[in-house]
């Protein structure tokens, strides 16, 4: 396995080329050593529905049992249950096989250990232990459980909504659908399900919900169902998309806004944690409300271990990872979050735009992306900080962040692509594109003088 696909919080790649069998194995025995040595050998085996799944979790497993571990299997199901695995009942760790939102071709690896999950260092000490054979050895054992009802009975006890609200929800074929499906049946509510076959191919479109492109299909069936809002999930189902009952996108700041403030409406002075790419209006009017709210760097595991730091009760990033732990358990779940959002939207009387009423209007691009190659990206980052840095004020907790008199500019490495992530935001479409200009002129010489954004 090359070590460019072991990274900030997960492990992934190609699964035809990158994830060949004999290279899960040894990632399974070191998986499977890691958390025997930090907390014991009971682990939770689940993978998304992708095609390359089956391969790679026979071949995970067999490294699993051979390092001794006792493996329980899930199944197919989305990652969030996954987690709830590990959390209901009391398991030592738990690996997700999947790709998340990332082209059909690619899978990987989400790993829990205790109460956290595996990022950072950790992860390289993960790819050290396969370079160095430092696995434990034994005769691990295999079971299998149904972990979707106890799932679904879980989440359905946290609801009573109160009135009957009209929704539309997109599964893509991802792993959601079908456990989402028996939470609405307990719902007060008339919904409309889209794409709940779970199918890795993705026929319908691609399953990432933070491209505006993806959502057509929902927005249209909103306006036709006179719909309060849709809701759409990822591949793996712990990312949430939505939109308000004209179709019209909500981004993950401003889903995380309307959560926020129905929390401090019960915990006054509450901690929330945004990342990097979210609007300055969160983070601005969330202080006015009396929270506490920090911006941090992007990443599902990153958020997770900075929301333990901060004691924080919720946190939240654009791709539309929402972390609950209040009333929750505190890592990201798609299908809890989008029943929080039918809950808001209920005992408000109103349909999902009029949660945002009263927000100052800002501009802002979504999130667009640069290819770069692994190898290159944060070099590129940091040369394009460094510039910046003598020149106007900048915030650097992961990237560079541009704050001009109006607005902000950002440009990131991903930590799961071979691209860079931008974002703008500014008082004016002019103001826009003032401040894009000069960030992406800047960038095009660092590229070599070739810049193509896409969403």
């Amino acid at each position: 396995m090359k070590q460019t696909i072991f990274r900030e919080y997960d492990i992934r790649g190609i699964a035809d080329t990158e994830l060949l069998d004999p290279g899960v194995e040894l990632l399974g025995q070191a998986l499977g050593t890691y958390i025997q040595r930090k907390t014991g050998k009971n682990i939770n085996l689940g993978r998304d529905c992708r095609l390359s799944g089956d391969r790679l979790a026979n071949a995970l497993r067999k490294g699993l049992l051979a390092s001794g571990c006792n493996v329980t299997e899930l199944g197919v199901v989305p990652t969030p249950i996954t987690y709830f695995s590990a959390v209901h009942m009391k398991s030592d760790g738990a690996v997700m096989i999947t790709g998340s939102h990332n082209p059909s071709e690619y899978n990987g690896f989400k790993t829990v250990c205790g109460s956290g999950t595996l990022h950072g260092q950790a992860i390289q000490e993960v790819y050290q232990m396969i370079q160095a054979r430092d696995f434990l050895t034994g005769a691990g054992s295999n079971a299998t459980v149904d972990i979707v009802t106890p799932y679904v009975d879980d989440v359905s006890q946290h609801f009573n909504f109160a009135r009957r609200i009209k929704v539309v929800v997109d599964a893509g074929n991802g792993t959601g659908g079908p456990a989402f499906s028996r939470i609405l049946k307990r719902m007060n509510c008339d919904v409309q399900e889209m794409f709940f076959e779970m199918d890795g191919r993705f026929p319908n479109h691609h399953p990432d919900p933070t491209v505006p492109e993806n959502l057509k299909q929902l927005s249209t069936a909103v306006r036709e169902f006179g719909a309060d809002l849709g809701i759409a999930f990822d591949g793996d189902a712990d990312r949430i998309g939505a939109v308000d009952e004209t179709g019209t996108p909500i981004y993950g700041d401003m889903l995380l806004f309307i959560y926020a403030r129905e929390i401090l409406s019960r915990k006054p002075g509450a901690t929330f944690i945004g990342e990097v790419k979210c609007s300055q209006v969160l983070y601005d009017e969330l202080t006015k409300l009396g929270g506490n709210a920090i911006m941090y760097k992007t990443g599902h595991s990153l958020i997770k271990a900075k929301m333990k730091e901060e004691h924080a009760e919720l946190a939240g990033e654009m791709s539309g990872h929402m972390f609950f732990a209040d009333r929750y358990y505190g890592y990201d779940d798609a299908l809890y979050a989008a029943c929080r959002l039918m809950e808001i939207v209920a005992a408000s009387g109103k349909p999902l735009s009029a949660q945002l009423d009263g927000l100052p209007k800002m501009v802002s691009t979504p999130e667009l992306r640069v290819d770069c190659s692994d190898d290159t990206k944060f070099d590129v980052v940091a040369r394009v900080a460094a510039y910046f840095r003598s020149r106007r004020k900048i915030v650097e907790v992961d990237g560079a962040r541009v704050i001009f008199p109006k607005g902000w500019g950002l440009v990131r490495a991903s930590n799961t692509q071979p691209v860079l992530v931008m974002r703008f935001e500014a008082e004016s479409e002019a103001l826009l594109k003032e401040y894009r200009d000069e960030m992406e002129e800047v960038l095009k010489q660092e590229l070599g003088g070739i810049l193509v954004a896409s969403q």
